[in-house]
């Protein structure tokens, strides 16, 4: 992007659209699989204190983490070849900033049916599978947390899942809009507004939504506002 920016060449070969594609892939599908492991967790501290420095110790979390960045790369980098095997006839301009897979099949020809299936298959394994897992490890929570016999307790548990599950939805609610909206209602500027949010809006905003609860960062930006204030 950076170098697309400062040259303004927005051109782009075949290989490296491709890359650019599979590795958008593995990205997001590593994302999903990274936040339903961490909703996990979420439900583990909040469910089951007691047992949560047992069962998620050193071994489980990186076999957890090493899991979710591994398990998306066979599919995706099949999802890719098969995208970019099919013959492309029409304008070689993609109307979008990224090789994202809708505007890629727009410019192939012939029926590309069996390719938005194929797509669907893998959306629903990828995404709605880890949605599904975020949902249930969160209807646990909200129902150990509306059994507490505190306020001050239920504000402290639901603190820990505040940040992640804002992300969960800046994240899942973008990606969703976006694949799972009727074919009739996709427009080239509405889908570039949405996929700003999961690409680029999501990620930067990632650190600053789960370093303002570390006290040590608040207090931090207390003493730089103070001082030019």
């Amino acid at each position: 992007m950076l170098v697309n920016l400062w040259t303004q060449d927005r051109g782009i070969s075949v290989l490296d659209c491709a890359t650019q594609m599979c590795f958008f892939l593995i990205l997001g599908t590593t994302e999903c699989l990274l936040l339903a492991v961490m909703a996990y967790d979420r439900y583990m501290a909040v469910c089951n204190p007691l047992h949560y420095p047992l069962v998620m110790n050193q071994k489980v979390c990186i076999q957890l983490a090493v899991g979710s960045w591994i398990s998306g790369v066979p599919v995706q980098i099949g999802q890719t070849c098969q995208i970019f095997s099919l013959r492309f006839c029409h304008s070689n301009r993609i109307d979008h900033f990224f090789c994202d897979i809708p505007p890629v099949l727009k410019l192939a020809c012939g029926d590309t049916s069996a390719y938005e299936l194929s797509l669907c298959v893998v959306v629903l394994l990828d995404a709605a599978v880890p949605f599904v897992l975020i949902l249930g490890s969160y209807g646990k929570i909200i129902s150990t947390l509306l059994r507490l016999p505190t306020a001050r307790g239920r504000a402290k548990a639901f603190s820990t899942c505040s940040s992640h599950l804002l992300v969960v939805l800046l994240f899942f609610g973008s990606a969703t809009i976006t694949y799972f909206r009727p074919k009739s209602s996709h427009s080239p500027g509405t889908d570039k507004l949405l996929s700003l949010f999961y690409t680029i809006v999501t990620p930067m905003f990632n650190p600053m939504i789960y370093t303002l609860r570390n006290k040590d960062v608040i207090a931090a930006l207390r003493k730089l506002f103070l001082k030019k204030f």
